[in-house]
């Protein structure tokens, strides 16, 4: 295949996603599945690369937001089972034909769902049950219940392989009343519906935050999201980054004129004493958000941490590299062990989700092993 950015690349580390993996697994009871999340091309780690790593950890199930994510894994020969967390109510004939597991929120959903299984003659095919303990965002709530259980006993066309809902604050000790709120809501919620099915689906609730802070709530399974990339809730433990995106030197210059400037808007300024700057080909269209231009962030060269200098463009960028010994070809980490995901993300006033997710496809995903 041909590489659209043959000049950076976001490099998976097998090594660090399996220790990160067998730290969240030494903290749960050997009876429970570890499910992990893939959804939004792997947290931008990339899907495939990653799914199959996972599969290659003993990871017993993924999960994907939606259903061409899951197609797309099936597709590359993932076997693992895959619940589809954000089904919706349109694609539940891809769902069924590449053998997806759809959450279920809501009764509509589960109406169409059973229609359309009801015309292939097909019977107890698995579905997720969603519950709403609080987050409010989807799920069934308790006054919903009554009217889920009644129709579930008439519902041959499915069975409910699990029961789950989702911590919002887990990793705030702050906020933890309201989590043992949800936690005790969920166990009261999750036992009235498996006592009206008649058998005992799985039943998960604990995120990465939840896997570390309330592990007496891991019930039948877990599911591991952004701690299996490297991001704890825990202050002083320090889980390995498995994602390092780096690129190569395209081009090194002297200035010399404190009259000239650097990149668009003229925000970059030449020192008296001249400035060394050097082109890397990323740029905000790879993910390098324009905030941290003209000097606000600093990346890795050759043992050395480099500012930007002047504005992000949309696929290129310039570092402040006077002093630095480098060349042509060098590689300049964005960001990995130095500086991390955390660091920028701090930089930017956000969540690392939100600088591993923004790094698009056009970089390539090399697993590192």
């Amino acid at each position: 295949m041909t590489r659209e950015n043959e000049f950076s690349r976001l490099e998976l580390n097998l090594k660090n996603c399996i220790s990160n993996y067998r730290y969240f697994r030494s903290r749960l009871e050997p009876r429970t599945k570890l499910l992990v999340l893939v959804k939004a091309n792997a947290y931008g780690h990339g899907a495939v690369e990653f799914a199959a790593m996972m599969q290659q950890a003993g990871a017993d199930y993924l999960a994907v937001a939606y259903p061409v994510e899951g197609m797309e894994l099936r597709l590359a020969g993932i076997s693992l089972p895959i619940i589809v967390l954000t089904a919706g109510t349109d694609f539940y004939e891809e769902i069924i034909s590449y053998r997806l597991e759809p959450g279920v929120p809501n009764l509509v959903s589960l109406k169409i769902l059973c229609g359309i299984l009801r015309s292939k003659g097909i019977k107890d095919y698995p579905i997720h049950i969603k519950l709403d303990t609080g987050m409010h965002r989807l799920g069934f709530t308790s006054d919903e219940l009554p009217e889920l259980m009644e129709y579930l006993k008439g519902a041959k066309e499915v069975k409910v392989k699990s029961i789950y809902s989702h911590l919002c604050v887990a990793e705030d000790p702050q906020e933890d009343r309201f989590t043992m709120g949800q936690l005790s809501l969920f166990e009261k919620n999750s036992s009235s519906l498996i006592a009206s099915l008649g058998y005992k689906p799985m039943r998960h609730i604990l995120n990465s935050a939840g896997i570390e802070r309330f592990p007496d709530y891991q019930y039948d399974m877990v599911r591991l999201g952004i701690g299996i990339y490297g991001i704890s809730a825990l202050p002083g433990v320090k889980l390995a980054p498995v994602a390092s995106l780096k690129c190569k030197i395209l081009q090194i210059k002297t200035l010399t004129s404190p009259e000239e400037t650097i990149g668009y808007g003229r925000y970059g300024h030449v020192a008296p004493t001249g400035t060394t700057i050097a082109t890397i080909p990323v740029g905000y269209a790879d993910g390098i958000d324009r905030h941290l231009g003209r000097g606000n962030a600093s990346f890795s060269l050759n043992g050395h941490r480099v500012p930007t200098i002047g504005n992000i463009c949309m696929d290129m960028c310039m570092l402040d590299i006077t002093g630095v010994e480098a060349s042509v070809g060098d590689t300049v980490t964005i960001f990995g062990e130095d500086p991390t995901a955390s660091e920028l993300a701090d930089i930017l006033g956000t969540i690392p989700y939100e600088i591993m997710t923004s790094i698009p496809r056009r970089i390539d995903r090399v697993v590192i092993r």
